[in-house]
């Protein structure tokens, strides 16, 4: 195993770990964590972007800048796209080089920041090999998508961040009671100008 990183600092994961052979283990990475989705992105001007992520058992947020927000749920909802983003151009130079990405696991919460990782798979004629690479969880999250690749958390994280799962749904019923009361006020708006173009004029 090769690792790449900044050993001066505490507590540091390494930027890059490379594993060869058998010294990946799968199976142990696999039982450590929870399997998770992107649940809903609430976007706000001027406030940030929220993330739900989660499960049927839990919902946890992470915030991240509008812009990433615009493109996870643009990855999200399968919105076409007029040129590829940052993230499609990453995913085509992983499929140029025989890159896969195996999955993004969301491995640590410090300061009230998360971490999270790349689980990057290499087979070619010149490399065969595992690598983790630390990234944004937002990046990771776009990623995902973008490869649909599955989401996972570390089990430590999981269990120590709030559940937000009552939220989201006051959120999302919420939203549609709007919704229903915009419906019905368009439908009066139409209905009272069929009856007024319908009326003769003095009668």
């Amino acid at each position: 195993m090769t690792l790449a990183g900044d050993p001066g600092r505490s507590g540091a994961f390494p930027t890059c770990c490379v594993f060869r052979g058998s010294d990946y283990d799968d199976v142990r990475v696999k039982n450590g964590v929870v399997a998770v989705r992107v649940k809903e992105v609430l976007l706000k001007k001027n406030q940030g972007c929220a993330v739900f992520i989660g499960n049927d058992e839990k919902t946890f947020i992470i915030y991240v800048d509008p812009n990433m927000g615009t493109y996870i749920t643009m990855y999200l909802q399968g919105i076409p796209k007029e040129r590829p983003l940052t993230h499609d151009l990453i995913g085509h130079i992983f499929q140029a080089l025989d890159v896969k990405l195996e999955r993004v696991v969301i491995n640590d919460l410090r300061n009230a920041t998360y971490y999270a990782r790349l689980i990057l798979r290499v087979d070619n004629e010149i490399h065969r090999k595992v690598m983790e690479i630390d990234a944004r969880p937002s990046d990771c999250i776009a990623l995902a998508l973008q490869a649909q690749a599955p989401m996972y958390v570390s089990r430590e994280v999981w269990d120590n961040v709030e559940d937000m799962t009552e939220l989201l749904e006051s959120i999302t019923a919420n939203a549609q009671e709007e919704d229903e009361g915009e419906d019905e006020e368009e439908d009066e708006d139409e209905g009272e100008e069929e009856d007024e173009g319908g009326k003769p004029f003095g009668g």
